[in-house]
Protein backbone atom coordinates (compact mmCIF):
# COMPACT_ATOMS: atom_id res chain seq x y z
CA UNK A 1 0.00 0.00 0.00
CA UNK A 2 1.45 3.37 -1.00
CA UNK A 3 1.90 6.19 1.52
CA UNK A 4 -0.64 8.28 -0.39
CA UNK A 5 -3.26 5.58 -0.08
CA UNK A 6 -2.50 5.20 3.62
CA UNK A 7 -2.84 8.96 4.07
CA UNK A 8 -6.16 8.95 2.21
CA UNK A 9 -7.51 6.11 4.35
CA UNK A 10 -6.33 7.83 7.53
CA UNK A 11 -8.07 11.03 6.43
CA UNK A 12 -11.31 9.19 5.74
CA UNK A 13 -11.15 7.48 9.14
CA UNK A 14 -10.63 10.82 10.87
CA UNK A 15 -13.51 12.40 8.96
CA UNK A 16 -15.75 9.47 9.87
CA UNK A 17 -14.74 9.77 13.54
CA UNK A 18 -15.44 13.52 13.46
CA UNK A 19 -18.85 12.92 11.88
CA UNK A 20 -19.72 10.37 14.58
CA UNK A 21 -18.50 12.76 17.30
CA UNK A 22 -20.58 15.65 15.98
CA UNK A 23 -23.61 13.37 15.51
CA UNK A 24 -23.76 12.61 19.24
CA UNK A 25 -26.77 14.49 20.72
CA UNK A 26 -24.63 16.21 23.36
CA UNK A 27 -22.41 17.69 20.62
CA UNK A 28 -25.06 19.13 18.31
CA UNK A 29 -24.29 22.60 19.68
CA UNK A 30 -20.79 22.42 18.19
CA UNK A 31 -22.19 22.29 14.65
CA UNK A 32 -24.24 25.43 15.28
CA UNK A 33 -21.27 27.16 16.91
CA UNK A 34 -19.07 26.32 13.92
CA UNK A 35 -21.70 27.59 11.48
CA UNK A 36 -22.24 30.95 13.21
CA UNK A 37 -18.75 31.26 14.79
CA UNK A 38 -19.41 34.57 16.56
CA UNK A 39 -22.33 35.75 18.63
CA UNK A 40 -24.36 38.60 17.17
CA UNK A 41 -26.90 41.14 18.38
CA UNK A 42 -29.35 39.70 15.81
CA UNK A 43 -29.09 36.10 17.04
CA UNK A 44 -32.77 36.01 17.98
CA UNK A 45 -33.23 35.18 14.29
CA UNK A 46 -31.41 31.84 14.67
CA UNK A 47 -33.09 30.69 17.90
CA UNK A 48 -36.61 29.80 18.96
CA UNK A 49 -38.10 32.64 21.02
CA UNK A 50 -40.87 33.19 23.54
CA UNK A 51 -42.74 36.49 23.47
CA UNK A 52 -42.63 38.81 26.48
CA UNK A 53 -45.89 40.61 25.92
CA UNK A 54 -46.14 44.36 26.35
CA UNK A 55 -49.16 46.02 27.91
CA UNK A 56 -50.58 49.48 27.27
CA UNK A 57 -47.74 51.42 25.60
CA UNK A 58 -46.53 54.59 27.28
CA UNK A 59 -44.29 56.35 24.73
CA UNK A 60 -41.52 58.48 26.16
CA UNK A 61 -42.29 62.18 26.20
CA UNK A 62 -39.70 64.35 24.46
CA UNK A 63 -37.50 66.69 26.43
CA UNK A 64 -37.68 70.38 25.35
CA UNK A 65 -34.02 70.05 24.24
CA UNK A 66 -34.49 66.72 22.47
CA UNK A 67 -31.61 66.01 20.05
CA UNK A 68 -30.15 69.51 20.20
CA UNK A 69 -26.75 68.07 21.12
CA UNK A 70 -24.22 67.36 18.37
CA UNK A 71 -21.41 64.82 18.77
CA UNK A 72 -17.89 66.03 18.06
CA UNK A 73 -15.54 64.14 15.72
CA UNK A 74 -13.80 62.24 18.53
CA UNK A 75 -17.10 61.04 19.98
CA UNK A 76 -18.37 59.93 16.58
CA UNK A 77 -15.11 58.09 15.93
CA UNK A 78 -15.47 56.21 19.21
CA UNK A 79 -19.03 55.20 18.41
CA UNK A 80 -17.96 54.04 14.95
CA UNK A 81 -14.81 52.25 16.14
CA UNK A 82 -16.92 49.98 18.33
CA UNK A 83 -19.77 49.68 15.81
CA UNK A 84 -22.45 51.30 17.95
CA UNK A 85 -26.02 50.89 16.68
CA UNK A 86 -27.93 52.91 19.31
CA UNK A 87 -27.19 55.55 21.94
CA UNK A 88 -29.94 57.12 24.01
CA UNK A 89 -30.30 59.45 27.01
CA UNK A 90 -33.41 59.84 29.17
CA UNK A 91 -33.39 62.85 31.51
CA UNK A 92 -36.17 63.64 34.01
CA UNK A 93 -38.32 60.84 32.50
CA UNK A 94 -38.12 62.45 29.03
CA UNK A 95 -36.17 61.43 25.96
CA UNK A 96 -33.32 63.94 25.71
CA UNK A 97 -31.19 62.37 23.00
CA UNK A 98 -31.06 59.37 20.68
CA UNK A 99 -28.97 58.36 17.70
CA UNK A 100 -28.84 55.20 15.57
CA UNK A 101 -26.32 53.72 13.12
CA UNK A 102 -25.84 50.81 10.72
CA UNK A 103 -29.47 50.61 9.64
CA UNK A 104 -30.82 50.20 13.19
CA UNK A 105 -33.60 52.42 14.52
CA UNK A 106 -35.89 53.03 17.46
CA UNK A 107 -37.81 49.80 16.85
CA UNK A 108 -34.84 47.53 16.02
CA UNK A 109 -34.33 44.48 18.22
CA UNK A 110 -30.95 43.81 19.81
CA UNK A 111 -29.77 40.95 21.98
CA UNK A 112 -29.27 42.10 25.54
CA UNK A 113 -26.60 39.50 26.18
CA UNK A 114 -25.79 39.59 29.91
CA UNK A 115 -28.00 42.61 30.63
CA UNK A 116 -30.57 39.81 30.93
CA UNK A 117 -28.93 38.80 34.23
CA UNK A 118 -30.02 42.12 35.75
CA UNK A 119 -33.56 41.48 34.48
CA UNK A 120 -33.54 38.06 36.15
CA UNK A 121 -32.50 39.76 39.40
CA UNK A 122 -35.53 42.06 39.15
CA UNK A 123 -37.76 39.01 38.63
CA UNK A 124 -36.35 37.43 41.79
CA UNK A 125 -37.45 40.60 43.58
CA UNK A 126 -40.95 40.23 42.14
CA UNK A 127 -41.13 36.61 43.30
CA UNK A 128 -40.05 37.71 46.78
CA UNK A 129 -42.69 40.44 46.91
CA UNK A 130 -45.51 37.99 46.24
CA UNK A 131 -44.13 35.31 48.54
CA UNK A 132 -43.37 32.78 45.82
CA UNK A 133 -39.77 32.92 47.05
CA UNK A 134 -39.63 33.20 50.83
CA UNK A 135 -36.10 34.54 51.28
CA UNK A 136 -32.88 34.93 49.33
CA UNK A 137 -31.19 33.08 52.21
CA UNK A 138 -33.11 29.91 51.34
CA UNK A 139 -31.02 27.00 50.02
CA UNK A 140 -31.62 26.56 46.31
CA UNK A 141 -32.31 22.88 47.01
CA UNK A 142 -35.72 24.02 48.30
CA UNK A 143 -36.63 24.59 44.64
CA UNK A 144 -34.13 22.40 42.76
CA UNK A 145 -33.87 18.88 44.22
CA UNK A 146 -30.59 18.29 42.37
CA UNK A 147 -29.04 20.68 44.93
CA UNK A 148 -30.33 18.96 48.05
CA UNK A 149 -27.28 16.93 49.02
CA UNK A 150 -23.63 17.37 49.91
CA UNK A 151 -21.80 20.62 49.37
CA UNK A 152 -24.44 21.77 46.86
CA UNK A 153 -27.01 21.91 49.66
CA UNK A 154 -25.12 24.87 51.15
CA UNK A 155 -25.77 27.13 48.14
CA UNK A 156 -28.40 29.83 48.71
CA UNK A 157 -30.28 32.11 46.35
CA UNK A 158 -28.11 34.97 47.59
CA UNK A 159 -24.99 33.08 46.51
CA UNK A 160 -26.38 32.87 42.99
CA UNK A 161 -27.34 36.55 42.99
CA UNK A 162 -23.83 37.59 43.99
CA UNK A 163 -21.98 35.12 41.71
CA UNK A 164 -20.50 33.34 44.72
CA UNK A 165 -21.99 29.85 44.33
CA UNK A 166 -18.59 28.16 43.98
CA UNK A 167 -19.98 25.98 41.19
CA UNK A 168 -18.05 24.45 38.31
CA UNK A 169 -19.43 26.55 35.45
CA UNK A 170 -16.82 27.45 32.81
CA UNK A 171 -17.34 31.06 31.64
CA UNK A 172 -14.84 30.88 28.77
CA UNK A 173 -16.05 32.54 25.56
CA UNK A 174 -13.19 31.47 23.31
CA UNK A 175 -13.52 27.68 23.22
CA UNK A 176 -16.06 25.40 21.58
CA UNK A 177 -16.16 23.15 24.61
CA UNK A 178 -16.94 25.60 27.41
CA UNK A 179 -20.28 25.40 29.21
CA UNK A 180 -21.02 28.98 28.16
CA UNK A 181 -20.70 28.07 24.46
CA UNK A 182 -22.78 24.95 25.03
CA UNK A 183 -25.35 26.98 26.95
CA UNK A 184 -25.63 29.56 24.17
CA UNK A 185 -25.86 27.16 21.20
CA UNK A 186 -27.11 24.01 22.93
CA UNK A 187 -30.62 22.72 23.45
CA UNK A 188 -30.78 21.58 27.10
CA UNK A 189 -29.88 24.34 29.53
CA UNK A 190 -31.47 22.69 32.59
CA UNK A 191 -29.27 19.62 32.15
CA UNK A 192 -26.16 21.82 31.94
CA UNK A 193 -26.79 23.85 35.08
CA UNK A 194 -28.32 21.11 37.22
CA UNK A 195 -25.35 18.78 36.74
CA UNK A 196 -22.69 21.11 38.14
CA UNK A 197 -20.58 20.39 41.21
CA UNK A 198 -19.07 22.61 43.89
CA UNK A 199 -15.41 23.56 43.42
CA UNK A 200 -15.13 26.37 46.02
CA UNK A 201 -16.88 27.15 49.27
CA UNK A 202 -20.11 29.06 48.54
CA UNK A 203 -20.33 32.65 49.73
CA UNK A 204 -16.59 33.35 49.82
CA UNK A 205 -15.41 34.21 46.31
CA UNK A 206 -16.87 36.28 43.50
CA UNK A 207 -16.50 34.51 40.15
CA UNK A 208 -18.71 35.55 37.26
CA UNK A 209 -20.83 32.58 36.13
CA UNK A 210 -23.68 32.62 33.63
CA UNK A 211 -24.78 29.33 35.15
CA UNK A 212 -25.69 31.11 38.41
CA UNK A 213 -28.13 33.36 36.53
CA UNK A 214 -29.62 30.41 34.69
CA UNK A 215 -30.21 28.62 38.00
CA UNK A 216 -31.96 31.74 39.32
CA UNK A 217 -34.32 31.61 36.35
CA UNK A 218 -35.16 27.95 37.03
CA UNK A 219 -35.91 28.85 40.65
CA UNK A 220 -38.23 31.68 39.54
CA UNK A 221 -40.03 29.28 37.19
CA UNK A 222 -40.35 26.60 39.87
CA UNK A 223 -41.52 29.08 42.50
CA UNK A 224 -44.10 30.85 40.31
CA UNK A 225 -45.23 28.00 38.05
CA UNK A 226 -44.79 30.27 35.03
CA UNK A 227 -42.30 30.54 32.20
CA UNK A 228 -39.74 33.27 32.68
CA UNK A 229 -41.14 35.25 29.73
CA UNK A 230 -44.72 35.06 30.98
CA UNK A 231 -43.63 36.10 34.46
CA UNK A 232 -41.53 38.96 33.08
CA UNK A 233 -44.51 40.14 31.05
CA UNK A 234 -46.94 39.93 33.97
CA UNK A 235 -44.73 41.51 36.62
CA UNK A 236 -42.64 44.05 34.70
CA UNK A 237 -42.86 44.41 30.92
CA UNK A 238 -46.62 44.93 30.68
CA UNK A 239 -46.51 47.43 33.56
CA UNK A 240 -43.68 49.79 32.54
CA UNK A 241 -45.15 51.05 29.28
CA UNK A 242 -43.03 49.05 26.83
CA UNK A 243 -44.02 49.96 23.27
CA UNK A 244 -43.07 46.59 21.78
CA UNK A 245 -43.25 42.95 22.77
CA UNK A 246 -39.82 41.61 23.66
CA UNK A 247 -38.39 38.25 22.60
CA UNK A 248 -36.53 35.91 24.92
CA UNK A 249 -34.45 33.25 23.14
CA UNK A 250 -35.02 29.62 24.13
CA UNK A 251 -32.70 26.63 24.27
CA UNK A 252 -35.10 24.73 22.00
CA UNK A 253 -38.67 24.95 20.75
CA UNK A 254 -40.92 25.06 23.81
CA UNK A 255 -37.86 24.97 26.07
CA UNK A 256 -36.50 27.35 28.68
CA UNK A 257 -35.25 30.89 28.27
CA UNK A 258 -31.54 31.56 27.85
CA UNK A 259 -31.87 33.64 30.99
CA UNK A 260 -28.18 34.46 31.25
CA UNK A 261 -28.17 36.30 27.96
CA UNK A 262 -30.85 36.67 25.43
CA UNK A 263 -33.61 39.19 26.11
CA UNK A 264 -34.26 41.07 22.86
CA UNK A 265 -35.67 44.59 22.69
CA UNK A 266 -34.85 48.10 21.46
CA UNK A 267 -33.01 51.03 23.04
CA UNK A 268 -36.12 52.97 24.05
CA UNK A 269 -37.69 50.00 25.79
CA UNK A 270 -34.44 48.83 27.39
CA UNK A 271 -34.26 52.29 28.97
CA UNK A 272 -37.44 51.47 30.89
CA UNK A 273 -35.55 49.00 33.06
CA UNK A 274 -33.17 51.83 33.92
CA UNK A 275 -36.03 54.21 34.70
CA UNK A 276 -37.66 51.56 36.90
CA UNK A 277 -34.45 51.26 38.93
CA UNK A 278 -34.07 55.04 39.00
CA UNK A 279 -37.61 55.21 40.41
CA UNK A 280 -36.61 52.88 43.29
CA UNK A 281 -38.68 50.07 41.78
CA UNK A 282 -41.80 52.15 41.11
CA UNK A 283 -43.66 52.90 37.91
CA UNK A 284 -46.53 55.41 37.95
CA UNK A 285 -46.44 55.22 41.76
CA UNK A 286 -46.93 51.44 41.70
CA UNK A 287 -44.23 49.49 43.54
CA UNK A 288 -43.15 46.82 41.04
CA UNK A 289 -39.81 45.80 42.58
CA UNK A 290 -39.52 45.85 46.41
CA UNK A 291 -37.46 48.92 47.31
CA UNK A 292 -35.54 47.11 50.07
CA UNK A 293 -34.54 44.32 47.69
CA UNK A 294 -33.53 46.81 45.01
CA UNK A 295 -31.39 48.74 47.48
CA UNK A 296 -29.63 45.49 48.40
CA UNK A 297 -29.22 44.67 44.71
CA UNK A 298 -27.35 47.93 44.15
CA UNK A 299 -25.09 47.48 47.18
CA UNK A 300 -21.68 45.94 46.44
CA UNK A 301 -21.04 42.52 48.00
CA UNK A 302 -17.85 43.75 49.69
CA UNK A 303 -17.53 40.62 51.85
CA UNK A 304 -16.64 38.64 48.70
CA UNK A 305 -13.11 38.39 47.32
CA UNK A 306 -12.39 38.49 43.59
CA UNK A 307 -9.27 36.38 42.93
CA UNK A 308 -9.00 37.59 39.33
CA UNK A 309 -8.31 41.20 40.25
CA UNK A 310 -7.08 40.52 43.80
CA UNK A 311 -9.51 42.73 45.71
CA UNK A 312 -12.80 42.63 47.54
CA UNK A 313 -15.90 43.28 45.48
CA UNK A 314 -16.87 46.94 45.27
CA UNK A 315 -18.47 46.71 41.82
CA UNK A 316 -21.21 44.05 41.93
CA UNK A 317 -24.42 43.44 43.86
CA UNK A 318 -27.33 41.19 42.90
CA UNK A 319 -26.57 40.81 39.16
CA UNK A 320 -26.08 44.59 38.84
CA UNK A 321 -22.80 46.46 38.36
CA UNK A 322 -21.80 49.72 40.01
CA UNK A 323 -19.09 52.32 39.52
CA UNK A 324 -18.29 55.96 40.32
CA UNK A 325 -17.27 58.13 37.34
CA UNK A 326 -16.23 61.76 37.85
CA UNK A 327 -18.07 61.85 41.17
CA UNK A 328 -21.29 60.35 39.77
CA UNK A 329 -22.45 57.04 41.26
CA UNK A 330 -23.65 54.84 38.40
CA UNK A 331 -25.47 51.50 38.44
CA UNK A 332 -25.57 49.48 35.27
CA UNK A 333 -26.47 46.32 33.39
CA UNK A 334 -23.96 45.11 30.81
CA UNK A 335 -23.78 42.66 27.94
CA UNK A 336 -21.02 40.94 26.00
CA UNK A 337 -20.77 43.19 22.94
CA UNK A 338 -21.17 46.49 24.78
CA UNK A 339 -24.87 46.42 25.58
CA UNK A 340 -25.37 48.83 28.50
CA UNK A 341 -28.13 50.38 30.59
CA UNK A 342 -26.62 53.08 32.86
CA UNK A 343 -28.55 54.63 35.75
CA UNK A 344 -27.18 57.97 37.04
CA UNK A 345 -29.32 58.92 40.07
CA UNK A 346 -27.81 62.33 40.84
CA UNK A 347 -28.61 63.46 37.27
CA UNK A 348 -31.99 61.69 37.24
CA UNK A 349 -30.87 60.07 34.00
CA UNK A 350 -30.68 56.78 32.11
CA UNK A 351 -28.25 56.08 29.28
CA UNK A 352 -28.48 53.12 26.87
CA UNK A 353 -25.81 51.99 24.43
CA UNK A 354 -26.18 49.03 22.03
CA UNK A 355 -23.68 47.80 19.49
CA UNK A 356 -21.59 45.07 17.87
CA UNK A 357 -18.33 45.46 19.84
CA UNK A 358 -16.95 46.62 23.15
CA UNK A 359 -13.52 47.71 24.30
CA UNK A 360 -11.62 44.63 25.49
CA UNK A 361 -9.51 46.59 27.99
CA UNK A 362 -10.71 46.63 31.60
CA UNK A 363 -10.20 49.05 34.46
CA UNK A 364 -10.89 47.57 37.93
CA UNK A 365 -13.14 44.94 36.38
CA UNK A 366 -15.08 47.37 34.19
CA UNK A 367 -14.79 47.54 30.38
CA UNK A 368 -12.91 50.69 29.45
CA UNK A 369 -15.64 51.88 27.09
CA UNK A 370 -18.20 52.38 29.86
CA UNK A 371 -16.27 55.42 31.06
CA UNK A 372 -16.64 56.92 27.58
CA UNK A 373 -20.36 56.22 27.26
CA UNK A 374 -21.12 57.51 30.75
CA UNK A 375 -19.09 60.68 30.13
CA UNK A 376 -20.76 61.22 26.76
CA UNK A 377 -24.12 61.01 28.51
CA UNK A 378 -23.05 63.41 31.25
CA UNK A 379 -21.81 65.85 28.62
CA UNK A 380 -25.09 65.67 26.71
CA UNK A 381 -27.01 66.38 29.91
CA UNK A 382 -24.80 69.19 31.19
CA UNK A 383 -24.44 70.94 27.83
CA UNK A 384 -28.15 70.89 27.05
CA UNK A 385 -29.09 72.00 30.56
CA UNK A 386 -26.90 75.10 30.20
CA UNK A 387 -29.54 76.53 27.89
CA UNK A 388 -32.40 76.15 30.39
Amino acid sequence: MTWRKKLRITGLVLLAALAIFLALPKNHYIVRALIYQQVNIDDYKIFHNRTVKAGEPQPWKFHPHYNTYNFNDDQLKYFNDFRTVAYLVVKDTALLFESYWDGYGKDSYSNSFSMAKSIVSLLVGCALSEGAIKSIDEPIGSYLPEYNEGEKSKITIKHLLTMSSGLSWDESYSTLFSLTTQGYYGNNLPQLVLNQHVVKEPGKYYEYRSGDSQLLSLIVEKATGKTLSDYASEKIWSRIGAEYDALWCLDRKGGVEKAFCCFNSNARDFARFGQLVLNHGKWNNEQIIPEKYLTESLTPAEYLYDPEINKNVDFYGYQWWMITVDGHRVYYARGLLGQYIFIIPDLNAVVVRLGHERNSNKIDGHPEDIYKYIRFGIDIITQTMIHE
